[in-house]
């Protein structure tokens, strides 16, 4: 099976922050700011856990590129790798699309790489971020290319390719 890495994503304090830095140092972007992304439900190593974050994504070359905050307290894929209170930031994942993202994450589960957490957004849209950190240095975030999510990747790619300055960053909402 060959993959392809769509995104690349570091957590961070501040998204905004991030994104921002990213851009002045090497022109990625622009960036559109999703916060409290709304769930309907997140299960961390087989626990349901509130799960309240905030993402950046912009175009980086030909991957996108996201940066990632926690708003709540308390255990998620992303307090795995960076420990609460930690102050410790970078990479976290990288994403690939993937037909079933369950059966990806149980053939994954298979070869020793357990699912660290799966979420479903509010319009039944599925992540889930799996534990590859042992082997790899970070996880990998798993989602299938339904029409919802390759529309966003070329909206955010079309920016980048029109972007001729003025506002790094866009808020948006998602469902």
């Amino acid at each position: 099976m060959r993959s392809v890495v769509r995104q690349i994503a570091y957590f961070c304090a501040d998204v905004r922050d991030a994104a921002v830095a990213h851009h002045r140092r090497f022109g990625s972007g622009p960036y559109f700011v999703a916060d409290n992304i709304p769930l309907a439900r997140s299960v961390h190593r087989g626990q349901e856990r509130p799960f309240d974050h905030s993402s950046a994504y912009g175009q980086w070359g030909d991957v996108m590129i996201e940066f990632v905050q926690q708003n709540n307290a308390g255990p998620s894929a992303f307090r795995d790798m960076y420990p609460e209170g930690s102050g410790r930031w970078g990479l976290h994942h990288t994403a690939i699309w993937v037909e079933d993202v369950d059966a990806e994450a149980a053939r994954l589960a298979g070869e020793g790489f357990p699912l660290a957490q799966r979420a479903e957004m509010t319009d039944g849209f599925v992540f889930a971020f799996v534990d590859t950190a042992a082997a790899y240095g970070h996880m990998l975030e798993l989602y299938a290319p339904v029409p919802a999510l390759t529309g966003f990747y070329a909206m955010v790619r079309q920016a980048a390719d029109r972007y001729q300055g003025g506002d790094v960053l866009t808020t948006i909402t998602m469902t």
